[in-house]
């Protein structure tokens, strides 16, 4: 990986991992790869890195169909649950993929560099 990609992860990790929304999981795996940069553990930590990532970006229509169930009221209150609803119906219909809280809209930034973080 490049320098100038390097120190663009580098950014969304640190957003990433100041995020309100952002799961223990991936703080402590943003974490662990911040520590490794540099160092002999860099491919191994960026490989995990990538994979809590995968596994917890919030895809569009997850975020819609959680915010409209009882679960999603229950986390978020009735109000905002249907705030959330109806933001992620209004971003999907503009094209969105995932989540854009921030901690899903670091993690987005991050993939779309996977190919280059592998090298």
């Amino acid at each position: 990986m490049n320098q100038t990609t390097k120190d663009y992860v580098n950014k969304k990790v640190n957003e990433l991992i100041s995020a309100h929304s952002c799961c223990a999981e991936a703080k402590e795996a943003g974490k662990n790869w911040l520590k490794a940069v540099g160092t002999e553990k860099e491919a191994d930590m960026t490989k995990r890195l990538i994979e809590e990532l995968e596994a917890d970006i919030m895809p569009i229509d997850q975020l819609i169909a959680f915010t409209a169930s009882e679960a999603g009221a229950a986390l978020f209150g009735a109000e905002m649950a249907k705030n959330i609803h109806d933001h992620g119906q209004e971003i999907k219909a503009a094209g969105a993929k995932y989540c854009d809280c921030p901690a899903c809209a670091a993690a987005a930034a991050i993939l779309e560099k996977k190919e280059e973080l592998m090298q």
